[in-house]
């Protein structure tokens, strides 16, 4: 198994994870996460009549990303916004590279873009499209997902270096919703796969990669949760542990195992890669939180 220099980049960013399991940074403290007003959880947000878009609009997170030779390598941004129509938002994760490991992946950016309609009354959100962007220097890679539903189709194009793109035109199965990986991110935090209990794992759908279709993620039972914190010393605001585990090739580790941390509230505050080749593990920190009224 080889780590290529493109793939090392993308483990330092962190962004590689996301695709599986998007709960990632560890919460700095709570003084050191500023919000304009204090968040509720889902189940409270649902009482109280307020829909999936108006429980995150406004929402922006921001993480450092690290491994053990290099604490501050990479940064990330994720923010989810209402959009003009009535029911339609937008949440944009960006990464990049920082200073040394910057200059020496020619500035690396990468962005992701999912807009996403309320469905259900408000009660989940379903991808309308999802972009993709690898900027490199000058160069730029760009990949466009568009589903329509009612059609049953997935469109999937790709920039080719000529600069026209390659369309590609797919059946979306009946009864099936791919969610990418930022709409199920939230999606699962608000608790459309179910309610957030420990010892308790959820089946996330997602748009077919390498034939890959879904994937569970794990809440880890109080007694595991418990262990994990007298071995690693965990701090506050980290209350639900989640645990992923992928083929080990796909994350060039020893075990494929991801974990991450979800605060009281579900907001992602910590997270890593296991014993990832060259790196260790490959940890993300949330820096700053901003939570604006709807």
């Amino acid at each position: 198994m080889c780590l290529t220099r493109r793939h090392f980049i993308q483990w330092v960013l962190g962004l590689t994870l996301l695709p599986y399991l998007p709960f990632w940074g560890r919460e700095a403290g709570a003084q050191s996460l500023p919000a304009e007003k204090t968040p509720l959880s889902p189940s409270e947000k649902i009482e109280t009549g307020n829909a999936i878009g108006q429980f995150f609009n406004g929402e922006e997170l921001t993480y450092e990303v690290g491994f053990w030779l290099i604490q501050r390598a990479g940064l990330g941004r994720l923010s989810f916004k209402a959009m003009g129509k009535k029911g339609y938002y937008t949440a944009t994760l960006q990464g990049e590279t920082l200073g040394v490991l910057g200059w020496v992946a020619r500035y690396r950016v990468d962005t992701y873009r999912s807009v996403m309609e309320e469905i259900d009354e408000g009660k989940a959100l379903r991808a309308v499209s999802f972009e993709e962007d690898v900027k490199v220097g000058n160069k730029i890679k760009r990949r466009i997902h568009l589903f329509d539903y009612q059609r049953r189709t997935w469109t999937n194009k790709r920039l080719k270096k000529d600069g026209t793109w390659e369309v590609v035109e797919k059946e979306i199965p009946p009864g099936m919703v791919y969610d990418d990986f930022i709409t199920a991110s939230y999606n699962f935090r608000y608790g459309v796969y179910g309610s957030i209990e420990r010892g308790k794992k959820y089946a996330v759908a997602t748009f077919p990669r390498k034939g890959l279709s879904t994937y569970e993620v794990r809440i880890a039972p109080k007694e595991e949760e418990e262990r994990k914190r007298k071995s690693g010393g965990i701090r506050g605001g980290k209350d639900f542990l989640l645990r992923l585990k992928l083929d080990p090739e796909t994350t060039y580790s020893k075990e494929g195992l991801i974990e991450g941390w979800l605060s009281k509230d579900l907001c992602p505050t910590e997270g890593a890669i296991k014993d990832v080749t060259v790196l260790g593990d490959v940890k993300g920190t949330l820096i700053k939180r901003t939570v604006r009224s709807s």
